[in-house]
């Protein structure tokens, strides 16, 4: 029964339907279209519309996926909250750099993996860093 339905609409009623339209000779022939002609030209225009994107959409630039923009990837991600306390008081040595491109393997510590994560993305992210005064 469905199969004859659609059978049905595809030989006779589609044919039918598009005999029909007001389709110009010319391309000036659009310009001397009605509006009730553009109205019954709507639904046709609509559906080649729909198939053009359809045909050129795996071509067009893929969105980044939100995950891409994370910055922190792997640290404590079982937290709700990073949060690191060191008192300057501390410090041990004269400078100390701090991560603040999250792809540290030493992480709060900088082991300079911002300079593969600025060359591979063009960010320019770098350390903070912590000078003890020396009075």
């Amino acid at each position: 029964m469905v199969l004859e339905t659609i059978s049905k609409i595809i030989k006779v009623q589609l044919p039918a339907y598009l005999k029909k339209l007001p389709l110009p000779e010319t391309i000036g022939g659009f310009a001397r279209l009605t509006v009730s002609d553009w109205l019954r030209l709507l639904p046709l225009l609509g559906i080649l519309a729909l198939l053009g994107y359809l045909t050129i959409r795996p071509f067009l630039p893929k969105k980044k996926k939100q995950r891409d923009s994370l910055i922190n990837l792997k640290i404590q991600k079982e937290n709700p909250k990073v949060v690191n306390e060191i008192d300057i008081e501390d410090l041990n040595s004269a400078n100390v750099c701090y991560c603040r491109c999250w792809r540290s393997k030493t992480f709060p510590v900088c082991d300079k993996s911002h300079l593969k994560h600025n060359e591979l993305t063009g960010d320019n992210v770098g350390p903070l860093i912590l000078k003890k005064k020396i009075l």
